[in-house]
């Protein structure tokens, strides 16, 4: 595994592997590599020659009161499981050779509708940075393929919509969410969890399968879905920021057109975010009928 932290060295190094006629996937991350990152990087290795891993805490997608100083930074740890996993090339930048000219004067790239909504409420900004930094870190590799999970998924969605828009020639592959043998889905900010909230997070999940599981059976009062959900999850000790069924392609209301619903919720256990989603494949036998997907 080689590891690059200069743009023009890593773009002489994939320059070498495209006159070879090799195929490039790439996976971008914030480092703290846990078992979901390194399911992306077997994904990604699947599908290409080589694999190539970013880790770059971006700030320009941490609001003033987020936890960017105190985000977890694990390199030396990180790339042993990287190399472990046979990663080709690692691509460990610093803030400067990204924003170069600092983030005040950065052009930023914005995919409107799409990143106003859920998470985009409570983290203003937030998705403006992220689009921001991928947009920059695809520019830099140029990647045939990009790995991403599907923990984030008004994230995933912001990408690919990107990649659209944007026209880049770049496949965007969605890897189910990682889980814990409890159901909770593996985050980096996991760890944040004291123990005797490390025991109730997995309720989120467990809330958002019950709701999947009332819809299936024909339940269609979201709003009294949604209601109740947040009731049991404030009950148990979270602090919700929402809860919401929509549709899964476009991430606004469901509605007769819809043919796969997304469950979305994030919540608060003490100071630690927590967020989730799973999904419904419409059922063209029924008009409400639905068959349960991950």
């Amino acid at each position: 595994m080689r590891t690059y932290t200069s743009n023009s060295r890593l773009q002489e190094a994939l320059l070498g592997a495209r006159k070879l006629g090799q195929t490039i996937a790439f996976v971008p991350t914030m480092g703290n590599l846990h078992e979901g990152h390194l399911q992306l990087v077997r994904k990604a290795r699947s599908l290409a020659d080589v694999v190539v891993v970013s880790i770059f805490v971006n700030p320009l997608q941490f609001g003033p009161n987020e936890d960017l100083d105190a985000y977890p930074r694990t390199l030396a740890a990180d790339k042993e499981k990287l190399f472990a996993e046979g990663t080709s090339i690692l691509f460990a930048p610093s803030v400067h050779d990204i924003y170069p000219e600092g983030m005040e004067v950065q052009t930023i790239v914005r995919v409107p509708d799409l990143s106003e909504t859920l998470c985009g409420q409570s983290r203003p900004g937030h998705f403006d940075g992220v689009s921001t930094v991928v947009s920059k870190l695809f520019n830099i590799v140029q990647p045939d393929i990009a790995v991403f999970g599907e923990k984030d998924f008004q994230q995933l969605s912001i990408i690919r919509k990107m990649v659209t828009d944007l026209c880049m020639p770049i496949a965007i592959v969605g890897v189910p969410t990682a889980r814990d043998a409890d159901g909770l889905a593996l985050s980096s900010r996991n760890g944040y969890l004291n123990a005797e909230q490390r025991a109730l997070a997995p309720l989120l999940h467990e809330v958002l399968g019950n709701c999947r599981e009332a819809i299936a059976c024909g339940f269609d009062n979201f709003l009294q879905l949604e209601s109740h959900a947040r009731m049991q999850l404030h009950r148990a000790g979270f602090v919700p920021d929402y809860f919401s069924i929509r549709d899964a392609r476009t991430l606004r209301e469901v509605t007769a057109q819809t043919e796969e619903v997304a469950i979305l919720a994030a919540a608060r256990l003490g100071k630690t975010r927590l967020i989730d989603n799973v999904r419904l494949s419409l059922n063209p036998v029924s008009d409400w009928g639905m068959l349960a997907t991950n």
